[in-house]
C-alpha cells in the first residue's frame, strides 16, 4: 500500500492510528511522516507562488489584449445607434447602416478565431519586423500566430491558405 503524500491525508492517517490522543514523540516516525509531509506541501506552495509571479505579465498582456479587441470591436457601435435611431419607421436600412453592420459581424467572426500577427516570441521574425521594408510581399517571410478571443495561441501561416 503506498503511503499518503499530502500533509491532511498524513494527519488523518496518523489520527485513525493513534485515536483521540495527539502524543507523537519527537522522533518517531509518524512524526517524521509529518515534517516531510509538511515541508513538501510549503515547496509545493512555494513553486506554485513562483508560477503565478511569471505568468502574471502573460495574463495581463492577454487581460490588455481582450478589453483593446472589445473596444477596437464597438467603435462604431454609436454611430450604428445614431444610424438607426434617425431612420424612420417602415423604412429600409440605408447602405452605411447595411456596411457598418456587415463589417461588425465580419469583424466578430475575425475576433472569434483569431487575429494573425506576427510571432513576437521567434527571435528571427522579431529580428526580420525590424528590418522590414513595409512591402506586403515581404511579410510571407515572418512566422505568425493566431491569437484568439480566448487568449489562446495557434501557430499559423499568413496570408491565409484556408488551412490556419
Amino acid at each position: 500500500m503506498a503511503m499518503p503524500k499530502g500533509l491532511a491525508k498524513v494527519q488523518k492517517k496518523i489520527q485513525k492510528k493513534k485515536g483521540a490522543a495527539n502524543c507523537l514523540h519527537e522522533d518517531s516516525r509518524d512524526a517524521k511522516r509529518l515534517r516531510r509531509a509538511g515541508a513538501r506541501s510549503d515547496k509545493l506552495e512555494k513553486l506554485a507562488a513562483a508560477r503565478g509571479k511569471t505568468l502574471q505579465p502573460y495574463h495581463e498582456a492577454q487581460t490588455a489584449q481582450r478589453s483593446s479587441g472589445y473596444r477596437y470591436l464597438n467603435r462604431d457601435s454609436t454611430e450604428l445607434s445614431t444610424i438607426q435611431s434617425e431612420r424612420r419607421p417602415g423604412r429600409p436600412t440605408s447602405t452605411t447602416e447595411d456596411m457598418l453592420k456587415q463589417r461588425i459581424r465580419t469583424e466578430a467572426n475575425e475576433y472569434k478565431s483569431g487575429y494573425w500577427i506576427p510571432d513576437m516570441e521567434d527571435v528571427q521574425t522579431l529580428e526580420r519586423l525590424k528590418e522590414w521594408n513595409e512591402q506586403w510581399t515581404s511579410l510571407g517571410s515572418l512566422k505568425y500566430v493566431r491569437l484568439a478571443k480566448d487568449g489562446t495561441k495557434h501557430h499559423s501561416s499568413f496570408p491565409p491558405k484556408g488551412k490556419s
